[in-house]
């Protein structure tokens, strides 16, 4: 039997992902804001000296939403057979260890406000480096399997921008970022996300939303966000996401033209 290995949080991460499917495949800019909240009591306060001379670091973290792990996973993207976990940067992991490598906006006391961290509200953080470029850098050298995944650009008409504004607007902020993270790779597999075709046009889902997309070559347009409910769902007295009224007068802005 392998020695017990314990370790104790530093601190936490605040962000509004807080689902696992609202975090994405890697840090980018795609990603809300967040901030690494440090314990108090802990004289974190003297080793955040010098922290302000970093413009970026890694967070290590724990993937606290899995319970258990898997030897074989199937990558996000790149490949559509299973793969070891340790050639993968799968959260299902045999001690749930994370990192991500995070730009830093400001610091307050024991606050770190970062940007482009795939990483989800509440998730404990074990430890911060700062990132070294001559050390951690690598242009060009990634996973064999890599080489073959096809990147999309992702653009959204006219109407389609107009309805996720006003979305966020309703504070509805992770349907962008999603959308982003799920389409730029393998958009059409339904394999991996839940994705359907409809005609020459396809339908992915977030939530109880739907976006609608059609894909040209190398290029990937979202031509329309609505709603997943039907009419007689929406009167329906459940409404378990507590999102009914939203779709309702999202329904009268916005009229189903199908």
């Amino acid at each position: 039997m392998a020695d017990k290995i314990e370790i104790s949080p530093i601190g936490y991460f605040r962000s509004s992902q807080v689902h696992p499917y609202e975090a994405g495949r890697q840090p980018d800019e795609h990603h809300a804001e967040g901030v690494i909240e440090l314990l108090p009591g802990q004289q974190f306060e003297q080793a955040l000296i010098g922290i302000e001379l970093c413009p970026m670091i890694w967070v290590i973290f724990q993937f606290h939403h899995n319970p258990h792990w898997n030897p074989m996973v199937l990558p996000p993207r790149g490949r559509d057979t299973k793969i070891g976990v340790f050639a993968t940067r799968s959260p299902y992991r045999p001690n749930g260890i994370g990192m991500s490598c995070v730009e830093i906006r400001s610091i307050s006391k024991l606050s770190i406000t970062v940007t482009g961290a795939d990483i989800l509200d509440g998730s404990p953080i074990l430890d911060i480096k700062p990132y070294v470029a001559y050390a951690d850098s690598f242009p060009g050298v990634e996973p064999a399997w890599l080489a073959e995944a096809q990147k999309f650009a992702v653009s959204f008409t006219p109407d389609a921008e107009k309805k996720l504004q006003h979305l966020e607007n309703q504070e509805l902020t992770q349907l962008r970022s999603f959308l982003l993270h799920q389409l730029e790779y393998e958009p059409t597999n339904g394999k991996k996300k839940r994705v359907k075709a409809d005609g020459n046009e396809f339908v992915i889902a977030y939530r109880t939303w739907r976006a609608r997309f059609e894909v040209n070559d190398r290029a990937l347009v979202v031509l329309d966000i609505f709603s997943g409910y039907s009419e007689e769902d929406l009167q329906a007295k459940e409404d378990p996401y507590h999102d009914k009224n939203l779709h309702r007068e999202f329904k009268k802005l916005f009229p189903p033209s199908r």
